[in-house]
């Protein structure tokens, strides 16, 4: 494990973040990020995720079941709704490994290092949800990379596609507030990644990612309309492919994100702060 050295105020263990200068504070997360980058470079083998799953994923659902959701020869207009709405997923399932990582930080007893250094305890989460965008954004580029070799066209304005990606890392870095309290709450790697399957698998599928709402029981319908990982699907397919209700999905997701970060990240840091 590789050592970052900190310089900070010397301050005692747990004092009020509010002590610590805004330079400060972002110099502390400059130096975790760097740390969590080096265990990544470290351990390669933990970025097989980011660069596999895109592929499986993709190749898997359009040839699988593209021909079955949109019809046999209808797989590239498949692509421009499948595409988006994977930008969605791939936010969803790189934010579970920030739960899990936590929670292997703490078993490994490093957290209880970071807690007894003068810094600001929130920096050690916002670190890690750093490292983990990063982490999503490559992801999303190899999503993309496959998406133009299977035929995506981006029928918007590039700034239309742009703000599809950045609305896909906004909800992401709100999601990894809910994983980081997540792994701070349970007591296992494990016990957070089978949590989180259990919430994520129904909220991806009966959602508008991989086939319209329309087609479903009225009950699963009504139940993907409200479902804010729909809303995030539609707002980015509509930003991609340039047609579409835009702005009320796009708020509707906003709106999530500042909730859910609202009530979330406070939780999380009071969680990290006590826990023992």
């Amino acid at each position: 494990m590789s050592t970052v050295t900190m310089t900070a105020p010397v301050t005692r263990p747990g004092a009020d973040e509010g002590r610590i200068g805004l330079r400060a504070n972002l110099r502390h997360i400059g130096a975790l990020v760097r740390r969590n980058v080096l265990q990544i470079k470290q351990d390669p083998e933990s970025m097989f995720d980011v660069l596999l799953m895109p592929v499986i994923f993709i190749l898997l659902f359009t040839y699988v079941f593209g021909g079955a959701i949109a019809g046999r020869g209808n797989q590239h207009e498949y692509i421009q709704r499948l595409v988006p709405g994977m930008m969605a997923m791939m936010a969803m399932n790189i934010a579970m490994a920030v739960g899990s990582g936590v929670n292997e930080d703490f078993q490994k007893g490093v957290m209880d290092r970071f807690r007894t250094m003068p810094i600001a305890r929130s920096s050690v989460l916002i670190a890690k949800i750093v490292v983990e965008i990063g982490r999503m954004l490559i992801a999303t580029a190899i999503l993309l990379g496959m998406g133009f070799l299977l035929g995506l066209e981006i029928r918007g304005s590039i700034a239309q596609f742009l703000g599809a990606i950045a609305l896909c890392t906004v909800f992401a870095a709100a999601l990894m507030w809910i994983f980081i309290l997540l792994g701070l709450t349970v007591k296992t790697p494990q016990a957070v990644q089978g949590m989180a399957m259990l919430v994520l698998m129904p909220l991806q599928f009966a959602s508008s990612i991989f086939a319209p709402p329309s087609s479903m029981p009225g009950w699963l319908e009504g139940f993907t309309q409200v479902n804010p990982v729909s809303n995030l699907a539609d707002a980015a397919r509509a930003l991609v492919n340039g047609e579409g209700p835009m702005a009320h999905p796009t708020l509707v997701t906003l709106g999530w994100a500042v909730a859910i970060t609202a009530v979330t990240m406070p939780l999380a840091v009071r969680k990290f702060r006590s826990k023992t």
